[in-house]
């Protein structure tokens, strides 16, 4: 019984201890953990500073490609601006034109005028009455229609021929189409006989861009194919309605004047 009593066993009890050795493994893990993790991060090529910078570049891209897009709509819209200035203008210089071409054309009548006044009689006393221009339903189809008359006293049959030219435009080239060029018979000239008067009713077809501006009738007596033995008149191309004359005299070449008439309906 003593015995039992005499053996004393010491334990020591510390769990304060043993917490702090278990908190300290844990950290020590998780920091193996997260060092683990960094450097095969590191491995990959993946970095937290890289990342920063690289946000940073694609950001200051960003910027700089806004501001050049805003600085190429300025220059659009400035461009767009003088596009609008330059259609202006070229509207301007097609008025002026237009103002011009009216101008020639009333000069060229004028001149017409006085040059008939001045100018000796025909041989030739047979003249173009009336110019009738109609256009047909199909584009570039027309038909001629006139009277040949003879301006003295009408005391025989005179005979003869007419030929018709056709003067325009064609990309802002001068053309001029003969009677053959232009008719669906192809004749070179019209033949007259009469003794007060013949009407002619001639259907035409005209290229396509071609801009007819004035008809050219030139008259010759008999058989004489002499062109100083010949008189010819112009008149502005005039649809739907009569044509104004604007030249008439002898001996006129159609090479002679250059007239541009801009009087159609």
């Amino acid at each position: 019984m003593a015995d039992s009593f005499g053996k004393l066993v010491v334990r020591p009890h510390t769990p304060k201890r043993r917490a702090v050795l278990i908190s300290l493994a844990v950290l020590g893990a998780g920091i193996a953990l997260y060092a683990a993790f960094e450097f095969g991060r590191y491995e990959a090529g993946f970095r937290v500073i890289d990342s920063v910078r690289g946000a940073l570049s694609a950001s200051a891209r960003i910027r700089g490609l806004e501001a050049l897009n805003e600085k190429q709509r300025t220059q659009l819209a400035a461009a767009e601006v003088a596009r609008l200035s330059d259609r202006e203008g070229y509207k301007q210089v097609e008025r002026n034109l237009g103002d011009m071409q009216s101008q020639i054309a009333r000069l060229n009548q004028d001149l017409s005028f006085y040059r008939g006044l001045v100018q000796p009689d025909s041989i030739i006393h047979v003249k173009v009455q009336q110019m009738q221009i109609v256009p047909e339903p199909v584009a570039g189809h027309y038909r001629l229609k006139f009277v040949l008359m003879q301006t003295g006293k009408p005391d025989s049959v005179v005979t003869g021929s007419a030929a018709i030219t056709v003067d325009g435009l064609t990309q802002g080239k001068p053309l001029d189409l003969t009677f053959a060029q232009v008719t669906t018979t192809r004749r070179v000239s019209l033949a007259y006989s009469f003794r007060y008067f013949q009407d002619y009713d001639e259907p035409i077809q005209l290229p396509l861009g071609f801009e007819p501006t004035r008809v050219g009738v030139e008259i010759r007596s008999g058989r004489d194919r002499d062109v100083s033995h010949s008189f010819r008149q112009a008149f502005v191309w005039k649809a739907q309605g009569m044509s104004v004359e604007t030249e008439a005299g002898a001996n006129a070449s159609s090479k002679g004047d250059v007239d541009v008439q801009t009087e159609t309906d």
